[in-house]
């Protein structure tokens, strides 16, 4: 087992080495001209990087707030299911949930035949929107964690007291969503300095273009690797020291108590207070489930490309199917040794498999890229890029479901099995697949969904004859082909949900 272990935490380091290093070789060896990289361009991509960001991270923040303040404190019908639903947004495909919006916010969109305005949905505004969608959900379900979490003895404190809603506040509430803010508001940010999909569709032009987009255009368009290393180097700086501060949050969110339907009910509960979170729960409600809705219907009554979606369905298994499986030959060893190591070597390997989140993957495509080039970039070296990237991206998940499992698989049966001489493969097939087959069910199917709604791999280095759904559905967006775009983007969104549907019923 250590040598598997050993085996896997290699081919990590080999992967994510060979992404890197040529990304320093040219930034450093090479010696190109400064005065023509760190130009007005490089600096306003930059400083766009990080005025988005920061607006998406304070909008989604601010927005969580009060929904998450709301779902703590009220119990009603539907509760589970609107916490479950509230995952949808971060679940779903990027590119689904972006159509989804422009039906909404578009200029032809449902906001826009109501206001007779014709609303223009690509860049800033849109992205701020699109991040907002996907992260304030995400924020608001961290948040309830939290507050789920208050002792139950600070509510009876305060009825007895006498605090009223601005106390309960002050002393009970903001105190715990306090504690959650640094780390909500570092993972939000660093999701949307790393946004790739949402950009890409929604940045409407140079103005509007981030880190992760510019070097995906040195990289396609103007041929210039030089600038694109430069575009990595930075990415790299602005993302690392975000990754340790983004941990524990992530962490909490694996475990999501909140998920519960019981709500705890607060004690200075009167009609003006129930009526102000009805009206925030309704605009939280409209705000994530209306583009989906509007998707829906878009998607019914559009003409279906079959013959180009079940091209692009076949390559989507194809690549998810090889994703998946590499995902889950890397994670069962690291998630045995982990299991059964010292708790520096549980930190270390579980440092290894977000290597791919601290280094993004725009970084890791320019090196694999520059390295693609010297092999003469061989049409076959394309599908296996975008299933190594994939894995990696599936990896810190697939392993933060199987290390429990087999932590707790071990302390059960490793006595026994020393004991009846079961070792390798034979306690494999009697012993640890039996035992920890929705374990490792619920990783290939997080494994499976996430790598099937990608679109940063396969935009990378796809091509025609390379295309998947996610990137069928963004060409036929860059055509103005809506309404062939949302047919497939429902098809895609079924196949996702029917996989997503699958996980939750085996966690």
């Amino acid at each position: 087992m250590r040598l598997s272990a050993s085996l896997s935490f290699s081919l990590i380091l080999v992967a994510i080495g060979a992404g890197l290093v040529p990304v320093i070789a040219i930034g450093f060896g090479q010696g190109y001209e400064l005065s023509r990289l760190f130009d007005a361009y490089f600096f306003r991509v930059v400083t766009f990087t990080i005025v988005q960001a920061t607006l998406s991270t304070v909008f989604s923040v601010l927005f969580a707030i009060p929904v998450a303040r709301t779902l703590a404190r009220r119990q009603f019908p539907g509760r589970g299911l609107v916490l479950r639903l509230f995952a949808l947004p971060l679940a779903l495909p990027a590119i689904v949930a972006i159509l989804g919006i422009v039906e909404i916010y578009g200029r032809s969109g449902w906001l826009s035949r109501l206001t007779a305005l014709e609303l223009d949905i690509y860049g800033l505004a849109g992205i701020l929107i699109a991040h907002v969608f996907f992260n304030m959900p995400l924020a608001a379900r961290m948040m309830l964690v939290r507050l789920d979490q208050i002792a139950p003895e600070s509510f009876r404190l305060s009825a007895q007291l006498g605090f009223g809603a601005g106390a309960f506040w002050r002393f009970i509430e903001w105190p715990a969503i306090r504690e959650t803010l640094p780390g909500i508001a570092s993972l939000v940010f660093l999701l949307c300095a790393a946004s790739f999909a949402t950009v890409l569709t929604l940045g409407g032009g140079p103005q509007a273009t981030t880190l992760e987009v510019a070097i995906y255009q040195a990289l396609r368009y103007d041929f210039d690797p030089a600038r694109a290393s430069l575009l990595s180097m930075a990415q790299l700086a602005l993302c690392v020291p975000l990754v340790a501060l983004t941990a524990a949050a992530a962490g909490r969110l694996q475990h999501a108590p909140a998920l519960r339907a019981k709500a705890r009910r607060f004690a200075t509960d009167t009609a003006f207070s129930r009526l102000a979170d009805g009206g925030i729960l309704a605009v939280a409600l409209a705000f994530v489930f209306l583009p989906l809705i509007a998707l829906v219907l878009a998607g019914i009554g559009a003409p279906f490309a079959w013959s180009a979606i079940a091209g692009a369905m076949i390559t989507s298994l194809f690549l998810a199917g090889g994703a998946m499986l590499l995902s889950l030959l890397l994670a069962w060893p690291l998630a045995n040794a982990a299991a059964r190591g010292s708790p520096l070597l549980t930190r270390l390997l579980s440092t290894a498999a977000l290597l791919a989140f601290i280094v993004p993957p725009a970084v890791l495509a320019t090196g694999w890229f520059v390295l693609a080039l010297k092999a003469g970039d061989p049409p076959h070296l394309a599908p296996l890029l975008v299933i190594v990237m994939n894995a990696l991206m599936a990896l810190p998940f697939g392993l933060s479901v199987l290390t429990p499992a087999v932590s707790q698989s071990a302390a059960r049966h490793d006595r026994l099995c020393a004991g009846l001489g079961l070792s390798g493969f034979a306690r494999l097939r009697l012993i640890d697949l039996p035992v920890l087959a929705r374990p490792l069910g619920l990783a290939a199917a997080l494994s499976f969904a996430i790598s099937l709604g990608d679109l940063t791999a396969i935009t990378l280095f796809g091509s025609q004859d390379l295309t998947t759904l996610p990137a069928l559905v963004y060409r036929q967006m860059g055509s103005y082909r809506l309404d062939a775009a949302a047919g497939s983007a429902l098809v895609l969104a079924v196949f996702s949900t029917a996989i997503i549907a699958m996980a939750e019923r085996w966690r």
